[in-house]
Formats: structure tokens, sequence, C-alpha cells
């Protein structure tokens, strides 16, 4: 196998001003997130490139691109290739070329959903099969966690099920690998999730290495290309892409397993509360819901349903989300902090995020047609493969990013070579 390690970064003026993402990494940090993670791929085995995703927020972006370039200088052993606005729209240029039809930020670093899409892209470009993500906010704890991330994939279970795609988990500062159940604020107690996550995560911890996975951790994901030539991440879903990726694999017949050996430590920075992140959530499971019903409609694809998920995500994707949502929102703006804005959700967010779903609930069925034409297309495409390296080492060397940028896309057609196997058998096989 050829793996690559993505990663994900987010930076801002300041850590307060992360937008619509979880955090950001303040572009004055001293010790950013980034470089302990990286520090911690440097003793781990088989590395043979690391991509970092910069996302960045307007106006900082040359600050924050100067902050990574003199981070992965440090790590040069691990292969680092950063890609910014300058190689991602080399990137979307040639997609853009190949396939005028796609149209939107299905492959952007922009979004989380899109996001992820690049990480796809990209290991694609560079002919990686296997594509492990990893967040920067986690540290790998031995020299085998590329060894575990690739435990297993491409093999068959013993019910002759291949496993394609793979989750770890991850353990908290304390080395627990459950979600912390202390009582709630009465506010959360519709909206809380942890007995529901740990009444699943249990017995997976206790069973049989790999299982199949009601769950799925974004910072420990492996995806063999033969998955992600047919299955794309959501650019609609505004949160939960990791857990909605599972939901999508099993739209098309594919699954999600659990390795419970595999796991890194998860070490987030302190967050305050947000109103918008609520929101956002809001947003994502009657999203969720709506698109998993219309999805169920759609005679090429799988049945998944709530009950199948239980007991977790299933009830979030049930009926008596409309009350988690109501009461949740109604408790925040009567008891808790941020009191107005909270209100303001209860009043007219609800009702937008139903509308959000309905208008949005068939988007995914459209990607899932084009995508493995977008990852065949790119499939270990020599020409634009060195254009983005020329670029991203032309920006770590302290010349302008943007010159590389300029440069047209190569033309449909460039001669590469072949998608692997499995990748190229799925091709057409969309929704």
């Amino acid at each position: 196998m050829n793996p690559a390690i993505v990663i994900p970064t987010y930076w801002a003026a300041d850590p307060t001003d992360s937008g619509v993402y979880d955090h950001a990494t303040a572009v004055d940090e001293p010790l950013p997130e980034l470089a302990r993670c990286l520090d911690s791929l440097d003793d781990v085995r088989g590395v043979i490139r690391v991509i970092v995703l910069l996302v960045a927020r307007p106006g900082v972006e040359d600050a924050a691109r100067a902050r990574v370039n003199a981070i992965v200088r440090d790590h040069e052993g691990l292969n680092p290739l950063v890609i910014g606005t300058a190689e991602a729209r080399l990137i979307e240029g040639c997609i853009e070329n190949a396939i005028p039809g796609l149209g939107g930020e299905t492959v952007a670093l922009r979004g989380y959903g899109a996001i992820r899409n690049m990480g796809l892209a990209t290991c694609a470009m560079l002919g990686h099969d296997v594509c492990v993500f990893m967040d920067d906010d986690e540290v790998a704890l031995g020299p085998d966690y590329l060894v575990d991330a690739v435990y297993g994939l491409g093999q068959l279970t013993r019910q002759d099920l291949k496993i394609l795609a793979k989750t770890g988990h991850f353990i908290d500062a304390n080395g627990s690998h459950l979600a912390d159940v202390s009582k709630p604020k009465l506010w959360e107690r519709w909206w809380s999730k942890r007995r529901e996550f740990n009444e699943w995560m249990e017995p997976a911890l206790e069973g049989v290495r790999i299982c199949r996975s009601n769950y799925a951790c974004g910072g420990c994901m492996a995806i063999h290309a033969a998955a992600f030539a047919r299955v794309p991440f959501d650019p609609a879903i505004t949160r939960g892409e990791d857990l909605d990726y599972l939901l999508n694999l099993r739209l098309c017949g594919l699954e999600m397993w659990f390795d419970r050996s595999w796991y890194v430590r998860h070490l987030p920075p302190k967050t305050p509360d947000d109103p918008n992140r609520f929101l956002q959530d809001i947003f994502r499971w009657f999203y969720e819901r709506a698109k998993l019903g219309f999805c169920s409609r759609q005679p090429s694809l799988s049945h998944v349903s709530a009950e199948s998920l239980m007991p977790y995500p299933g009830k979030w994707l049930s009926p008596e989300l409309d009350a988690r949502v109501a009461h949740t929102s109604f408790a925040r703006a009567v008891l808790g902090p941020n009191r107005g804005s909270y209100l303001r959700i209860w009043q007219s967010g609800r009702s937008e995020a139903r509308t959000y779903a309905t208008a949005n609930a068939s988007s995914y069925t459209r990607l899932l047609n084009f995508w493995p034409s977008v990852i065949d297309e790119l499939w270990d495409s020599e020409e634009l493969a060195a254009r983005v390296v020329a670029c991203s080492r032309a920006s770590r060397a302290g010349k302008a990013a943007r010159d590389g940028a300029s440069q047209p896309a190569p033309a449909r057609g460039t001669a590469k070579q072949p998608a692997p196997a499995g990748a190229a058998q799925t091709k057409g096989e969309g929704a």
C-alpha cells in the first residue's frame, strides 16, 4: 500500500474567531497544535508523505502560510506537502476543465466536507491508494500508528465483506476511551450524545479487533482508494462530516469498520460556548435526516434507517430529533449563556434548518454521479502533481505561492497512470 497522512489545519487572527469551524489556531500562537501533531509523527514508521490542508480566515492566509511553512520545514523527513489557496486552485482548475458540470465547492478549502474531498483529491493526484486522516489537535502514540492505520484494509472479513474504510478512535488527556458522562447542565439534558455514544463504544472496545461501526472519528480514519474513488464526503453537511461519511458509505453498499486497537490522543483547545455551533448542529441533523429519507427512495442506493443505527446515532435521525432541538434551544434561551442568540435559534433557526434540509436533500445523489470521474481524472496525474508540488515548494522557499496558481490547469486527457483496480471498477457506479 501507498498511504498518505492528510491533516486539515485551521488558522485565524484570533482563536475565538474560528468562524464555522470548531476551533482555529491563532497565527501568533507560540505552540501550535500542528507542530505538536507533526512532532508525534516524526517517529512513526513507514510515513511516505504528509499532506497539510491549510484553511485560513480571510486576511490572515499569508501569515498562516508563513507559520505552517516554518513548521513543516522542521519535519522534512515526513515529506510534507502544504495545500493552500494557490495549490488548491490548480486542483480545482483541473477538475473544472475536465468536469464543467460539477459546480459548487465540492473540492475546496472551505467547508468541512469539501476540505476532506480536497484531501481525497490530493491523494488521488499523487497516486496514494490510502488516505489516512488525522486532525492537527491529535498526536500519534507510537511508531506503529501507520501500521495500525492500514491494518486490515483491502482484506475480507469472515463474512466475505471487504474492508475499504475504517475508523479508529481517540483517548482524551486523561487516557479515557469513553465520553465523560458527568451530569450535564440542565439546558444540555436533551442534547448530550455521550451516554448513547458510550453505549455503543463500550462493547466495541471489548470485542474483536475490527467490527462494523456506527461511529466515525475524522481524526483517525483510513480510506482505501476503492472506496474514496466511489464515495465522496458531502459538501452540504455543516458539521459531523466524518459520521456523515459512514452513512454515505452505507448508501453505496459499503461499510465503515471500527478498529479498537488504533487510536490517537485528542488534545483540543478550550473553546467558549458558541450559539452558531449549536445552530450548525441543528442544520446538520435536519439535513442528515432529510438526505437519508430522499436517498431511501432511490433504487440505486441502499436504505439506511435510524433503527439500524441504534443506540448511536439513530435517535438523532429519528422523529424525536424535533423535540430535542425545540427543548434544547428553549432551555438555553431561558437558562444558559448567550440567551438572546439561542432565543433567535428557537424562534427562527429551526425553520431555517428545515428549509435548508429540504432544499439540499437531493444534492448528494448528484455528486455521486460525478465523483468517480473526478478521481479518475486526477489519478496519478504527473503533470498536475508536479505543478502543485512546485507551487508548494516555491512558497516554502519564500517565493510567491500565487505564481503557481497563475498557470493554466493541465488540459483534459493529460497522460497519467491508470487508477488502482478497485477504483477503476467503481467508475459510473454512483446513484
